[in-house]
């Protein structure tokens, strides 16, 4: 803690200790000269540094503490001030602070509770004291980024041990297996899982599976962002709910180390832990959620709508939401296709981020969800290239993102240039880049790459009635009304996000025309059940 004034010093210091000081050492400098020894002091030391919580007037101990304590999180201590020119502002904006605290704060709990916050965001990115789950895998085998995705979307403590090493055999020896069959999953209990797929995995950490529920006023199809909204409103407000999903819930969301731009959250939230909260919340008032089911049809059927499912069964609703999203559009590369899961990765594949310590990352993308990984990676990562085929990102890409890729010294980006090819022994090793304006080719070293180019609506499983667009997305409201021979509603027009099968709406990213935020799909979630209810004169 640094804090220049004499008279706040003190209490703080004692304020914080009496607090904090049984689970960490609470330390204070009274001047930057003093504070910058103290932390230069600790980095020789080996000893860990949670947390800076600094006065405006020490910049200069941020940048150099954030040099030798890049993971530590840097608070800065503020006057109240809501002009656009306030240090905060531009400290967090540049990524130089991750938090602020405004002085006066209206008691000490005010403080303690922000504190804690910061301190726990800290504490969730170190390696877990208790592992729920241990996982034996032979080195680079991509069935294991399945694992790590489903352990760190349902924040599972968990750890990876490769086979290769003791520390993995002994694993095995110890539940009476050999390596002839992995990966292996052991929970915390000895209970043991070899190989398992989706719906098994889902099992292990206690999530329903198997829908019981064949009946219902509402199916709501897709668990991302509008879909876990759509189940909170609906549920909520009485309707009988079921919520499918084909893996697990988040969605695209799901997956962003950080949205900055999600209202209620000045610091911004874990998008992973934005979906856990909707998705419990969904729970909580009455939606029945069943993960690992596939949608694969949907018809007409009377008054009603029918919900295929990959299991044969099927879910009968009065209406239906459909909120399926958008899978990543492919690069399409043949040697990088081969190595998916093996250092080359679909969308942000947050769970990974360990692993990427002192590596060289690669990004392909030039939307926001390109911008807030390469971010992210960067705190891990030696260095992060984000490959761009246009000439600049302000015109795919958030200012504040721009602003915080700008200030980042260990991300670069490539404009106008393009992976055209890349290979590895089993495991991403090199990646070959066209730089379109150079008109040169160049082979580079890598240990990962992130493909964020944008996605491809989930609509290959709809029956050719439900209207879509040359793109798959689907249409609603005033495009069907304007297209040629559209279909009409016994009688009237579609409601706004209602499509071409009358009872059966869209929300978020698979809808045309959406605006892809994770703000506007939860506002879309939530309309839509408005419009069930209009639907069904309830």
């Amino acid at each position: 803690m640094v804090e220049h004034d004499p008279s706040s010093f003190d209490v703080l210091l004692t304020d914080l200790t009496r607090r904090f000081g049984r689970a960490f050492a609470v330390k204070g400098a009274g001047s930057s000269k003093a504070a910058l020894t103290a932390v230069e002091e600790l980095a020789r030391d080996e000893e860990p540094v949670a947390l800076l919580l600094v006065d405006d007037g020490s910049d200069d101990v941020l940048i150099r503490a954030h040099e030798l304590y890049p993971r530590a999180k840097r608070v800065l201590l503020v006057d109240r001030d809501y002009s656009s020119t306030s240090p905060a502002v531009q400290a967090i904006a540049l990524g130089r602070a991750d938090y602020h605290l405004v002085r006066p704060w209206m008691d000490n709990e005010t403080m303690y509770r922000a504190v804690s916050t910061f301190l726990s965001s800290w504490t969730k990115e170190q390696e877990p004291t208790f592992e729920l789950f241990r996982i034996v895998a032979r080195e680079g085998d991509s069935r294991v980024l399945r694992l790590r995705d489903v352990m760190t979307r349902f924040s599972m403590p968990f750890g990876v041990y490769p086979v290769e090493r003791e520390a993995g055999r002994r694993l095995l020896r110890e539940a009476g297996l050999d390596a002839s069959r992995l990966p292996v999953v052991i929970r915390h209990d000895g209970h043991v899982f070899v190989d398992p797929s989706l719906p098994d995995l889902a099992r292990t950490i206690g999530v329903s599976v198997t829908n019981d529920v064949n009946i219902c006023d509402v199916a709501i199809v897709g668990a991302g962002a509008a879909g876990l909204t759509a189940a909170v409103y609906a549920a909520s407000e009485g309707l009988d709910t079921v919520l499918l999903e084909q893996a697990v819930s988040g969605g695209q969301a799901g997956t962003s180390p950080l949205i900055r731009n999600y209202p209620g959250f000045p610091h911004g939230i874990n998008g992973g832990d934005l979906m856990g909260q909707t998705c419990e919340q969904a729970w909580l008032m009455g939606a029945h959620i069943v993960f690992a089911q596939q949608a694969i049809g949907l018809e007409r059927r009377g008054d009603r709508r029918v919900v295929h499912l990959l299991d044969g069964s099927e879910v009968s609703a009065r209406g239906v939401v459909i909120t399926t999203g958008i899978d990543w559009r492919r690069l399409g590369v043949p040697r990088l296709e081969a190595l998916v899961g093996s250092g080359v990765f679909y969308g942000a594949a947050v769970s990974e981020s360990r692993a990427m310590q002192d590596q060289d990352v690669f990004i392909v993308g030039a939307g926001n969800s390109a911008g807030q990984a390469a971010v992210h990676l960067a705190k891990h990562a030696r260095t992060v290239t984000l490959v761009v085929r246009g000439d600049n990102l302000a015109k795919s890409t958030s200012a504040y993102l721009v602003r915080a890729i700008e200030a980042t010294p260990n991300i670069i980006v490539r404009h106008r240039t393009e992976v055209v090819d890349g290979g590895g022994d089993g495991h991403l090793a090199y990646l070959t880049l066209a730089d379109r304006k150079a008109d040169a080719v160049e082979r580079v070293p890598a240990t990962a790459l992130f493909i964020l180019i944008g996605g491809e609506p989930h609509t290959q499983w709809l029956p050719d009635s439900i209207a879509r667009d040359d793109q798959g997305y689907l249409l609603t409201g005033r495009d069907i009304r304007e297209r040629s021979g559209a279909h009409r509603h016994h009688g009237r027009a579609p409601s706004v996000l209602e499509t071409s099968m009358p009872g059966v709406f869209a929300a978020g990213d698979v809808r045309r025309g959406s605006i892809k935020r994770v703000a506007s799909a939860v506002g879309e979630g939530a309309a839509a059940i408005r419009l069930v209810h209009d639907y069904l004169g309830t």
